[in-house]
């Protein structure tokens, strides 16, 4: 009894539906991860003295620059703890509500960032107040109103105004000077500042250079947050 025999396309054509599924499964599994390129991590970074075993090879650890941890009182008179939720991704601003250049329109491109993210749990936005002697909470209230409702977690907050001078030096690496010629004024950054759930600064955003910064902080959230996503499904 002679065997059945197949035409040659018939054969390729199996062929084919045979191989495509895997093909594509090597090009999600493979070739899908780490296709976007990371956002850089700022400030002074040195060696660790741990190890990280990468393709079968050790990887020293590498110590980064780190926000210190701290608390301050916002706009409801409550304690604000940074970092609140080690899964957080935080974006940081420094005003004052008397300042009579920038800060509004700040807060105003602040607030389209919020309300993008508004839903998002993996979210929180801190404004801290370099002027604490006039920023107490009642003024932070009255201030924060047509903020805070573009996103709930959007916390106004002011504390000892020593602690914020240094935090914004040394940690946020961003300048907050006094004004010496009028003493009512705050030299302080126009820079939206985004922060990972380490505490690590992953970018900065010049909201005086218009809303395309703004918009690419829009867009680095995302990055930020499918790296965060993918970190937590690893663990």
């Amino acid at each position: 009894m002679s065997l059945p025999s197949f035409p040659l396309k018939k054969i390729l054509v199996l062929l084919i539906l045979l191989a495509v599924p895997g093909t594509v499964y090597y090009l999600l599994k493979e070739k899908g991860v780490n296709r976007y390129r990371p956002l850089p991590i700022y400030g002074e970074k040195q060696v660790a003295k741990t190890f990280t075993i990468k393709r079968r090879k050790q990887v020293p650890d590498t110590i980064y620059h780190v926000i210190r941890d701290f608390k301050f009182l916002n706009q409801n008179s409550d304690t604000v703890k940074f970092p609140a939720d080690s899964n957080q991704i935080t974006v940081v601003n420094f005003f004052y509500t008397k300042c009579p250049v920038f800060c509004k329109n700040m807060n105003k491109e602040l607030a389209r960032v919020a309300k993008v993210y508004k839903n998002n749990r993996l979210m929180r936005f801190i404004s801290i107040s370099v002027d604490p002697e006039n920023d107490t909470p009642g003024v932070l209230a009255e201030y924060s109103k047509p903020f805070v409702s573009e996103n709930k977690k959007w916390d106004f907050v002011s504390g000892d105004k020593d602690l914020i001078f240094s935090i914004a030096k040394n940690d946020f690496l961003v300048d907050v000077i006094q004004d010496t010629v009028n003493k009512k004024e705050i030299i302080h950054t126009p820079m939206l500042i985004l922060l990972d759930p380490q505490k690590r600064i992953r970018g900065y955003y010049d909201s005086s250079r218009g809303p395309e910064q703004v918009n690419l902080l829009i867009d680095e959230i995302k990055l930020l947050i499918t790296e965060e996503l993918r970190s937590i499904k690893t663990r």
